[in-house]
């Protein structure tokens, strides 16, 4: 059997970004995960799909798993020849009881290795705009943990020292002790004026900040209901937070958005979205697969040269077309032999990024538009490689000005197999406040992905059905079931604005009961940020 390892893992302070790119290596290449409760979901998602992960999070007064059992199980995993990732938030090392975890494994002859992370004792300051450090304010930093009540005989930390002697003081985990904190500096000499600040859920896009002084910030608070985890920030350098302010104050902060694109799309839109400020939820509700019959697409690109144009409507047919062009033993030039037209700039650049040029894009990103602007196609011969689902409106406007138009399916448009619980919960429970829709398949299968949550409740209605009045009476209860789901969907929605890519999309939504909110000018995943981003700004003016 081999002999297992343990990784000693920061996760950093909870913004996924921060972990560090070896710590990141190891989660991919691990056997096991030991992992605590303020690393990012998202981190897990590297694992690979064997992986063990065992979750063993504390909380004030709630450990899943007592430290003692989580440093034999370290031991354990390692014996049986894995290779184990404790993955830890923040640091290992600071206030991590990584130190704790290295001694075990050391007495029991398990080799390790210490991977550091990003702390939140200098993180979360910074995403709030506060420097730990600053070379006209301070160049004295001191970190504490705030669980030890400060009020206790033989306290661990020296309070006459570090109240005036140090500049910045930051103490983690502390909420519970805030007011015994602040009476212990302002005991030992340390100015009621010195600014503080408290900073809650740091680097994720829920943070909050709460800046005071020691004579205020407990009182603050408390009206305000401020609570752990965050980081208590004590010192001038805090000052510094209204020009320094960077993260919370961006045009997308504090705003849950739902994306509903597939998987691997889905993560362009949700960093676009955490670079403006918002909280990305993926609830991918297609999925793009194989079409199941090659034999339309294999004769269409075996005959290239008969064709005049192939028109592109879609990153996923270009990425289809030259993945079946490579299976046929050929390359991409081979399109070179036609004309080439792409509805936008992001397939244009996937065409482009395969060496091919672009002879047409229409300005306004529709099959409407390609129709508009493509002159001169009577009697031409144009190849459509696209979606099996895709509208017939492109085809039927190119036949109308004299085209022959041969349509081929490049892959096919299927639901995804999401669980609706989750997100049906977060829309119910008022947690979204906005949902994105990038094309027309995505709103029909978010929807009828949010009603099959209710078939449950709707078995067992006929009886209360039949005994309604007159007025639905000869209604099958199919179509009233059907009316009910809509309403149902239609309630989780109250209040969540719905932002589309474009008229199609928009379209679409309306015609299935969606109040629309929101509609890219540019029908592109940028321009579909930056018209949320003017709403939320409108809304606040």
């Amino acid at each position: 059997m081999k002999k297992g390892v343990v990784y000693l893992v920061g996760a950093g302070p909870g913004d996924p970004g921060l972990i560090t790119v070896k710590g990141l290596e190891c989660i991919r290449q691990a056997d096991a995960i030991v992992y605590d409760r303020l690393a990012s979901p998202e981190l897990l998602r590297e694992a690979r799909k064997d992986a063990q992960i065992i979750y063993v999070g504390k909380a004030s007064s709630q450990h899943a798993m007592a430290q003692g059992d989580i440093n034999c199980l370290l031991v354990v995993l390692a014996v049986q020849g894995k290779t184990v990732v404790r993955l830890k938030g923040g640091d290992p090392f600071v206030f991590g009881r990584g130190g704790e975890e290295a001694e075990t494994l050391a007495e029991a002859g398990i080799p390790f290795q210490v991977v550091p992370g990003v702390t939140s004792a200098i993180a979360a300051p910074a995403y709030a705009g506060i420097p730990v450090t600053h070379r006209d304010f301070t160049s004295g930093l001191a970190i504490f943990t705030g669980h030890e009540d400060p009020l206790k005989d033989g306290s661990a930390i020296s309070w006459e020292k570090i109240s005036t002697g140090v500049g910045t003081l930051v103490f983690l985990m502390g909420m519970e002790n805030l007011d015994a904190i602040v009476e212990r500096l302002l005991t030992n000499g340390r100015p009621p004026e010195t600014p503080v600040a408290l900073v809650r859920w740091g680097t994720l896009p829920q943070q909050e900040t709460l800046v005071g002084d020691l004579s205020t910030i407990a009182a603050k608070a408390r009206e305000s209901g401020f609570a752990a985890p965050a980081v208590i920030v004590v010192g001038e350098v805090v000052s510094l937070r209204d020009r320094l302010r960077w993260f919370d104050n961006r045009p997308l902060s504090g705003k849950r958005v739902l994306v509903t694109r597939t998987r691997e799309q889905a993560s362009q839109l949700s960093a676009l979205l955490r670079d403006h400020g918002a909280e990305a939820v993926e609830c991918p509700t297609i999925e793009i697969q194989p079409v199941e019959d090659f034999s339309e697409m294999d004769s269409a690109l075996s005959n290239l040269a008969q064709y005049d144009w192939v028109i592109f409507t879609s990153v996923h047919g270009v990425r289809s077309v030259l993945a079946r062009l490579q299976d046929l033993g050929r390359s991409a030039d081979a399109l070179s032999e036609c004309r080439l037209a792409a509805i936008g700039p992001s397939t244009a650049r996937e065409l482009e990024g395969a060496g091919l040029r672009v002879a047409y894009q229409p300005e306004e990103y529709v099959a409407e538009a390609i129709v508009e602007g493509l002159d001169g196609v009577a009697g031409k011969r144009i190849l459509l490689p696209r979606a099996d689902i895709a509208r017939e409106s492109l085809a039927i406007g190119l036949r109308e000005k004299g085209a022959v138009v041969d349509e081929v399916d490049a892959y096919r448009t299927v639901s995804a197999s999401a669980e609706a619980g989750p997100v049906r919960q977060m829309l119910a429970t008022r947690q979204i406040d906005a949902v994105t829709f990038t094309s027309s398949s995505t709103v029909r299968n978010f929807v009828a992905l949010l009603e099959q949550g209710t078939k449950k409740e709707e078995r067992g209605t006929g009886n209360e059905e039949q005994g309604r009045g007159d007025e639905e009476r000869g209604i099958g209860n199919k179509e009233r079931g059907t009316r009910e789901k809509g309403l149902r969907v239609l309630d989780l929605l109250k209040g969540v604005k719905v932002a589309c890519i474009g008229p199609v999309t928009s379209r679409t939504a309306h015609e299935l009961g969606l109040h629309v909110d929101v509609v890219a000018k540019e029908y592109t995943i940028p321009g579909l940020v930056q018209a949320l981003e003017e709403f939320y700004a409108k809304e606040r003016r």
